[in-house]
C-alpha cells in the first residue's frame, strides 16, 4: 500500500510539472504574438498615442472605417470585437491603461450589449494566457466562478478552451500565421449578401438599468481624461422591438441615438450589421457630428 501510494505521488508530480512546463510554454508563445488578435495587439504593445479609439462588439467592428478618421488627421484604430461584450470592451480600455496609452476620444458602441452584463467565453478566453502578467485581468476575472481553477492550475487554462487558446492557436501563432483582425486599422467591411436575414426580434431585449461593465467604461475614461462619446449603431427597417432604443435613451440619456441614420437593406450585410457601403455613410456621420 505504501509503494502504491508513493507511485501516486510521484505521478501526480509529474503531471503538475509537465502541465507547468506547458503552461510557461504556451504563455510564452502567446507573449510574443502581435499579428493575430487585438487582444494580443494591445498586451504585447507599448505606449501608444490615439485621437480616436473604437471599441465595441461587432457592431463597433463592422461599422466604423478607420480610414475616414485617419483622413481627417485623426490616429484611429478600431478595436471592436466580434461577439464581444462590454465585460470584454472594459477589459480592453484597462489594459490600454495599464500599457500607457495616450487616449483623447473613445467612441464606445453601446446598445444590444447593454442588456447584460456577462462574459463573451469566446472572446474572453482570449484574455486569459496573460493572466499571470497583468493585474488588470487579474482583478478583471476575479469574480467569475472559475478564476481559482483558471489562476491556480497550471494549464487548466489551456485545455479547457482548447478551442480559443489551445494547441491549435498557439502552433499557429508559433509560425506567424496572420489573421484579418488588424487589417484596415481593425475595421472588417462586410458585403451585401443576397441571402442576408433581414429580419430580426429584439422585442424581450432590455436594457438593464445599471449595467457595471458600462458604468465602469465611464469611471476609466473619466478618470484618465477620455472623451467619452457613446452611440447606438443603425439595424435595418425590419426590426420588431425597435423601441428598444428608446428603452436604452431612457435608461443611459447620454447615449446618443443613431439607429436610424442608415436606412435601405441596400446597406446591410444582415439586419444587425451593416456593408461597407452603410459603414462609409454612417462613419461620415459621426465625423461630421462629433470630430468636424
Amino acid at each position: 500500500m505504501k509503494k502504491f501510494l508513493v507511485y501516486t505521488v510521484k505521478i501526480l508530480v509529474i503531471i503538475i510539472l509537465i502541465a507547468g512546463v506547458l503552461d510557461l510554454a504556451f504563455t510564452y508563445v502567446f507573449m510574443q504574438s502581435k499579428n493575430r488578435g487585438k487582444i494580443e495587439k494591445v498586451f504585447n504593445s507599448k505606449a501608444q498615442k490615439y485621437d480616436v479609439i473604437i471599441v465595441g462588439s461587432s457592431r463597433a467592428n463592422n461599422h466604423f472605417v478607420s480610414q475616414l478618421f485617419e483622413d481627417k488627421e485623426l490616429k484611429t484604430f478600431n478595436f471592436g470585437m466580434s461577439g464581444g461584450h462590454l465585460f470584454e470592451t472594459s477589459l480592453l480600455l484597462k489594459l490600454m491603461i495599464e500599457r500607457k496609452y495616450t487616449i483623447k476620444n473613445v467612441i464606445l458602441e453601446a446598445d444590444l450589449n447593454l442588456s447584460n452584463d456577462q462574459e463573451s467565453i469566446g472572446v474572453s478566453t482570449k484574455f486569459l494566457p496573460y493572466i499571470h502578467n497583468s493585474e488588470v485581468i487579474k482583478k478583471h476575472f476575479y469574480d467569475e466562478e472559475n478564476f481559482n481553477e483558471l489562476y491556480y492550475f497550471p494549464f487548466y487554462r489551456y485545455v479547457k478552451y482548447d478551442s480559443e487558446i489551445g494547441f491549435r492557436e498557439v502552433y499557429k501563432t508559433l509560425i506567424g500565421e496572420k489573421t484579418n483582425a488588424l487589417d484596415y486599422l481593425g475595421y472588417y467591411p462586410l458585403v451585401k449578401h443576397k441571402n442576408g436575414n433581414m429580419k430580426n426580434n429584439i422585442v424581450n431585449l432590455n436594457p438593464l438599468p445599471h449595467n457595471k461593465y458600462y458604468e465602469e467604461i465611464k469611471r476609466i475614461c473619466k478618470t484618465n481624461d477620455i472623451n467619452l462619446i457613446t452611440v447606438m449603431t443603425p439595424m435595418c427597417e425590419n426590426v420588431a422591438g425597435m423601441n428598444y432604443f428608446d428603452k436604452v435613451k431612457k435608461a443611459y440619456p447620454e447615449i446618443h441615438n443613431y439607429e436610424n441614420v442608415v436606412q435601405g437593406d441596400k446597406y446591410f450585410s444582415s439586419c444587425g450589421h451593416m456593408n461597407d457601403a452603410g459603414a462609409r455613410i454612417f462613419t461620415a456621420r459621426i465625423i461630421k457630428d462629433f470630430f468636424n
